[in-house]
């Protein structure tokens, strides 16, 4: 018989539902809770930068209540449900009799704080790496009632972030018996049946997320202060003062059976995967933020397995929650915040700079995050102009720039020291921007250097621009350009070019290509990659191309 959830715990959850509630109606949006936003205003099964799942929860929650709240209301309950599917996964015999150990120790894990009301991916990933480890352990038990469950579950989990492919095979490493299980391959072809869309998706948007993530992302030399030694920080920051008990109960983990040998794969798997990534990149604390769900239950066991823990993991987890009370405070409350934090000002900025913009919509150069807040406050739409010194977005590749088109704009420089308007941002710096009208840009041109490979031995090469434009543009308003980037894909400079022979002029019709010859511009000692730019005079240069090799 199922054992009933003892009153304490369900009062402790409906007390933090309600304070994560109350936090996320009354605490300003985040920069990338705003992007997030702007991905629900048009529902689809992929989104440059992530899978659809926090667009959707987002999109749902603002049907239900406006502002910050709707962004957040289905993070709330998502945060609330991973918490009682920790408690129910946690094999701790006096639990229900003695619940405060246990339910300290799980309410004091710092980033479930943030992910308790928070609408970012990791969100929806957390919870869904609950239930699926809660829908494993039964599958491992009964998997022909269970395995249905299991791919639907292995779908969502995908939906939410492209990092949940690591608790999937971290999973499968921990019993490779699955592979000779039919009930496992069964739950594979649901999961893909149920993830096609997005793959799809992928395919017909020529896989962006995956060519940015894996092969145009910038990086930068290998620094051991920021990469290695800031993900050591990390691992401490992902459990706050607990973290000494969080570890050793790792370090002493030994697990009992083939659900417990799943946690432990996992716990190391993603640990020693993102430390053998962090010798190439910098890794992001919410990139571990998996992690959190095994060792919750790591630790969960060892409350139950060494009672002499209980009295130490419960003073650091008061201590936790002491400072995480204040700062969650703070956000809501600035003054009581040590230094500015992005959730701080959004709202008094967009007031000032949409009373500056007038009758004019307002296009930001190089910034998605100050697009979308934009967007959320003035309840206007915006736009991010994109140029070589940034990167790809969701901006990239929707339709904010036709819509811009021919419109009277605002345009805010990334920098600019004057301007025929300015504003104060959330910092109090002073921000200016000048009135376009018309606002014109071809961002969308595509532009490519051939050949790629093998190097002309006369240093010609051939620039070709295609226009998927549904209007013809005109080649005497364009500049055209190679960017020449270093063997991280940082650029070092934009050399403009020259067409050999005549000089392209006219209209370049839609579905047409221009194609012409230029001598490549003489590159420093570190120059790896070449891009083609284009710009509209004007403008800085665009991200019309993908880096190409220099071949060697």
């Amino acid at each position: 018989m199922r054992q009933q959830l003892p009153r304490v715990l369900l009062l402790a959850l409906g007390c933090l539902l309600l304070l994560n509630l109350f936090q996320a109606y009354f605490t300003g949006l985040l920069y990338d809770e705003a992007y997030y936003w702007y991905y629900a205003q048009n529902p689809a099964w992929g989104y440059f930068d992530h899978p659809p799942m926090v667009a959707w929860m987002i999109w749902a929650g603002i049907q239900v209540f406006p502002g910050e709240l709707g962004v957040r209301l289905l993070s709330c309950l998502a945060g609330t449900g991973t918490l009682l599917l920790l408690w129910r996964l946690t094999d701790h015999p006096a639990k229900n009799k003695h619940p405060w150990p246990l339910l300290l120790w799980l309410v004091s894990i710092v980033l479930m704080h943030a992910y308790g009301f928070l609408s970012l991916p990791d969100t929806p990933l957390l919870f869904f790496t609950a239930l699926f480890l809660w829908t494993y352990r039964r599958f491992l038990q009964a998997p022909s009632r269970w395995f249905l469950l299991l791919g639907l579950v292995m779908a969502a989990l995908m939906y939410s972030k492209y990092h949940a492919a690591l608790v999937i095979l971290f999973t499968l490493a921990s019993n490779p018996r699955l592979l000779r299980n039919p009930w496992a391959w069964a739950a594979v072809g649901i999961s893909l049946v149920a993830y096609a869309p997005h793959l799809y998706w992928l395919f017909d948007h020529d896989f962006v997320s995956v060519r940015y993530h894996l092969f145009e992302r910038p990086n930068q030399p290998y620094n051991f202060t920021k990469f290695t030694a800031g993900y050591l920080v990390n691992l401490l920051a992902l459990f706050g003062l607990t973290f000494p008990w969080v570890y050793l109960a790792l370090f002493r983990f030994r697990p009992a059976d083939r659900f417990e040998k799943a946690l432990q794969y996992l716990a190391w798997g993603v640990l020693l995967f993102f430390l053998i990534s962090s010798f190439q990149r910098r890794v992001q604390t919410q990139w571990l933020i998996v992690t959190c769900i095994p060792l919750a239950l790591i630790v969960g066991q060892a409350l139950a397995r060494q009672p002499g823990w209980s009295k130490w993991i419960k003073r650091a987890a008061i201590a936790n929650l002491v400072v995480l009370g204040w700062l969650r405070l703070g956000l809501a409350y600035p003054p009581l915040f040590p230094v500015y934090f992005e959730a701080h000002g959004n709202k008094a900025w967009v007031v000032r700079l949409s009373e500056v913009a007038g009758d004019a919509e307002v296009v930001f150069e190089n910034s998605y995050r100050l697009a979308s807040m934009y967007g959320f406050y003035s309840g206007r739409p915006s736009f991010s102009l994109n140029n070589v010194y940034y990167r790809k977005n969701q901006y990239s590749i929707d339709g904010s720039e036709a819509w811009m088109q021919g419109r009277k704009v605002l345009f805010i420089p990334k920098v600019a020291t004057s301007g025929e308007r300015s504003y104060t941002d959330a910092r109090g710096r002073l921000r200016y921007g000048n009135i376009m009208d018309p606002f014109t840009s071809y961002r969308q041109l595509r532009a490519q250097i051939l050949p790629e490979a093998p190097a002309p031995q006369d240093g010609t090469y051939t620039f070709s621009l295609i226009n998927p434009y549904p209007e013809p543009v005109p080649l005497d308003s364009l500049r055209f350009g190679i960017a020449l980037l270093d063997a991280y894909k940082e650029v070092q400079k934009v050399q403009p070019i020259t067409p050999e022979g005549p000089i392209p002029t006219g209209l370049l019709n839609p579905g047409d290509t221009l194609r012409f010859t230029f001598r490549k511009p003489a590159s420093g000692q570190d120059t790896r990659y070449l891009r083609a730019v284009v710009s509209k005079k004007g403008f800085n240069w665009g991200l019309n191309g993908i880096p190409q090799k220099i071949a060697e």
